[in-house]
């Protein structure tokens, strides 16, 4: 909304004290025309903000302004509940509320504090975009209208519409009761109830939502945890599953039991390899796991995961090896 865009707009030059249009366009994702009509519309308003030219000129408010803090929206106030993980608050479309709420936060602090604040926060990085391989950690794009009707639903404990597509499914419509948002790792997930079975939909597949007018079935209360892990505990023990005999060198063996479901048993051989009896969702999800393992670790059982293997090195050794 454009009246929450003016005021982070004046929160903004308050905090850094003087900004160019690009640097408030960059902070406000907007594009710099919409800056300064935005300008335009603070000086019509009567705040004191105005224009210095030259190399290091920018907009300034006059000094001694102060804003009345308002009070924080629903989307600030939820912004905050998750600003221990801020890709928690991308992953649920809050990105922007959360850097809205900061504002206002770092504005109503006493101005002895203030600074002191500012300069904690920038001493802290959590949970950032890529790990120190420059992996880029993932985090699902969910569209916004798709994330307003799932957050509508879900707090005003109404039905919801999806329009879902499952992992190999032609996408299709169903009515949920929805009971709550889980984000893990940057991706989001729906835990609801559909014709009062158990359902768990991540968000990243829900391609249109509707909130319907109709009360959702589901309790007062709601423990998510708990409610995650055994949703969590069913998923892990699908009838999928496989289990797989596995010898791994040490240095790799924290790469294999983060990705397998589970450790049902582990030893040291006379070789230093470890041997560890895995489990993992289905067979594609076995073979990709050793697969990126490579030369660090060998499946011994069962056999057609070391035929799974084999079939692939063969393929890429034939494709790079010496041509004729």
């Amino acid at each position: 909304m454009r009246a929450d865009r003016l005021v982070a707009l004046v929160l903004l030059l308050r905090r850094h004290g003087r900004m160019t249009a690009t640097a408030l366009a960059r902070e406000l994702e907007v594009s710099t025309r919409t800056v300064l009509r935005d300008i335009e519309a603070l000086s019509a308003a009567g705040v004191p903000v105005y224009a210095e030219r030259g190399r290091h000129g920018g907009f300034a408010l006059l000094p001694g302004f102060r804003t009345e803090l308002t009070g924080l929206n629903r989307d600030e106030a939820l912004a905050l509940l998750v600003a221990g993980s801020r890709r928690g608050a991308q992953a649920f479309g809050l990105g922007s509320a959360l850097a809205s709420a900061m504002l206002k936060v770092v504005d109503a602090l006493p101005d002895g504090h203030r600074d002191t604040a500012a300069g904690a926060a920038e001493r802290l990085l959590i949970e950032p975009e890529t790990d120190l391989l420059a992996r880029r950690m993932p985090v699902d794009e969910v569209p916004g209208e798709v994330m307003a009707a799932v957050l509508g639903a879900v707090f005003a404990g109404r039905r919801l519409r999806l329009h879902y597509a499952a992992p190999g499914r032609e996408p299709v419509w169903r009515t949920v009761d929805p009971i709550g948002l889980v984000t893990v790792r940057g991706r989001g997930y729906l835990l609801a109830t559909r014709s009062g079975e158990d359902r768990t939909y991540r968000l990243s597949r829900v391609l249109a939502a509707e909130e319907l007018d109709e009360p959702a079935e589901r309790p007062d209360r709601v423990d998510l945890d708990r409610a995650w892990q055994e949703r969590s505990t069913r998923f892990r023990h699908g009838d999928d599953q496989v289990t797989a005999e596995v010898l791994v060198h040490p240095e790799r063996r924290e790469e294999l039991v983060g990705t397998a479901l589970a450790v049902h048993a582990e030893e040291t051989g006379a070789d230093g390899r470890l041997r560890l009896r895995v489990s993992f969702q289905d067979r594609r999800h076995a073979v990709w796991a050793l697969w990126q393992l490579a030369a660090g670790a060998e499946a011994l059982s069962p056999q057609w995961l070391r035929d799974d293997l084999y079939a692939r090195a063969t393929a890429i050794a034939t494709r790079y090896g010496p041509h004729p």
